[in-house]
This record gives structure tokens, C-alpha cells and sequence, in this order.
């Protein structure tokens, strides 16, 4: 995969535009922090149709309740549930703590939804048809989770430091460049995630 996939410049774009129109108008921290949550669950609702749709895969490494599976039908539609309720669980989690924090303006979470939500599907059907090796369900499983990991860091510290606008920009930055490095990994190694 080119470094420069027009998926890629897509998900620069998308996440470029949330970045400025936070700033213009002037979003406040939980107006991001719910963009970003919605961003993630859509994320995890991509991934599950991509793992969904998987008709070969390997299951190397993959254990339920202790012990080796198959790559059948039956472990297929067991990994799907199971990451959609942990990953759903994990996200209830996160925006109830978010929704804590003060006022949303769901309106932006609304536009920023649209736009997050047309990038993935973009890229859902873009980098469908790549050629790749079976991939490893337990790996796509769990590769959405290292995408959160900048908003889980910014929720437990970052909230707290970064005080003011300036200090929210400098992480919506990094969050996308985690997001871009992400999707550069995922697609280079067939973790199809974005």
C-alpha cells in the first residue's frame, strides 16, 4: 500500500476538518471527547462487518474458554458478539464519563459523526477489494482498541492538563496522527480497521 492512499488523505481531510471546526467554534472538551467516542464506535462497527464478512481466516493463537477454535462459522459469529459487547461496554463506559464533564453540543457531534462516518465507509470500500493474506480474527479483534488508546490517555490526563484550547488542538493533533499511523499499520499488515 502507498504511503499516500486516497483513504489515507480522506481520513487526513475528515480529521484536519474536525480539528478546525472545533477550534472556529470554539467546541468544548466534551463536544471533542463525544466526537471522538462516536468516531471509535464507528470504527468498531466497521471492523465487526469486516469481520463479519471474512469467508477465510486464520485462528492461530485464538483461544475460547482455553482452547484452540477452528476458523469456522460458528467462531466467526463468537468473536463478532463478543467484540461488540466488550468493545460496546467499553464505549458506554467511556461516554458516560465524557457526559459527566458538562454540556454537549450535539449538533458538531452530529457534523463531525457524518463526516467520521463517510471516511470509514469510504475506506471500508476502497481497501475491501486489496489484495491480502487471510487475516487473523483474533488481531482484528483487538486492533481497535490500540486506535482509542491516545483518547483513553487524553480522558485520564490529558483532560486535566491541557487547560485550555491550545492544549485541545495539540491533542486532536496527535490523536490524528495516531489515527494515520493506525491506518497506514492496519492496511500495510491486513488488521483491517479502518
Amino acid at each position: 500500500m502507498p504511503l499516500v492512499s486516497p483513504s489515507a488523505l480522506m481520513l487526513l481531510g475528515v480529521n484536519l476538518g474536525v480539528i478546525a471546526a472545533a477550534y472556529a467554534g470554539d467546541w468544548s472538551l466534551p463536544t471533542i471527547l463525544v466526537s471522538y467516542v462516536t468516531q471509535s464506535i464507528i470504527i468498531g462497527l466497521f471492523q465487526a462487518k469486516k469481520m463479519a464478512d471474512l469467508t477465510v481466516f486464520s485462528t492461530e493463537g485464538v483461544k475460547l474458554n482455553d482452547h484452540p477454535v477452528d476458523p469456522t462459522p460458528q467462531t466467526k459469529h463468537t468473536m463478532v458478539v463478543f467484540f461488540l459487547l466488550h468493545y460496546g461496554f467499553f464505549h458506554v463506559a467511556y461516554m458516560l464519563v465524557v457526559l459527566s464533564w458538562g454540556a454537549v453540543d450535539w449538533p458538531a457531534v452530529a457534523g463531525s459523526s457524518a463526516l467520521f462516518f463517510a471516511n470509514h465507509l469510504f475506506s471500508y470500500v476502497v481497501n475491501r477489494a486489496a489484495p491480502k493474506q487471510p487475516p487473523n480474527i483474533g488481531t482484528m479483534m483487538f486492533s481497535p482498541y490500540v486506535r482509542i488508546v491516545p483518547m483513553h490517555a487524553f480522558i485520564m490526563l490529558g483532560a486535566f492538563v491541557a487547560g485550555g484550547s491550545h492544549g485541545i488542538v495539540v491533542f486532536m493533533v496527535l490523536k490524528t496522527l495516531a489515527d494515520e499511523t493506525m491506518h497506514l499499520i492496519e492496511h500495510k499488515t491486513g488488521m483491517e480497521v479502518g
